[in-house]
């Protein structure tokens, strides 16, 4: 059973950073598709970044490209999302996600099977 555990979410003023972890089951980032969605009440979960088991080369949104930072440790079994330079748009809750996904459907939330349980992110200015 894959599970994902979140942490690292919190409160940051504008133009801070956070890390945000990922903790998966062994075998989880060798077998799947990793990758990060943020949702706000009331709206559909939208893709963050997501990297493929096999590359080293995530691929993100276009909001996020050149602030966000998704990196892997397989030794630890965790990904990462290295946020900078955040606004308050970023604001909502992040959640990791694992599947076997296809290159066209890295960006759409129904093609991850498996989630963690968010973690918050508010941005204040």
């Amino acid at each position: 059973q894959v599970q994902l555990v979140e942490s690292g979410g919190g409160l940051v003023q504008v133009g801070g950073s956070l890390r945000l972890s990922c903790t998966a089951s062994g075998g989880t980032l060798s077998r799947y598709t990793m990758a990060w969605f943020r949702q706000v009440p009331g709206q559909e979960r939208r893709f963050v970044a997501a990297i493929k088991p096999t590359s080293s080369n995530p691929v993100y949104a276009n909001s996020v490209k050149g602030r966000f930072t998704m990196s892997r440790d397989r030794a630890k079994s965790t990904v990462y999302l290295q946020m900078n330079s955040l606004k308050p748009a970023a604001t909502a809750a992040y959640y990791c996600g694992a599947g076997s996904v296809i290159s066209s459907s890295m960006a759409s939330h129904n093609a991850y099977a498996h989630w963690g349980q968010g973690t918050q992110v508010t941005v204040s200015s």
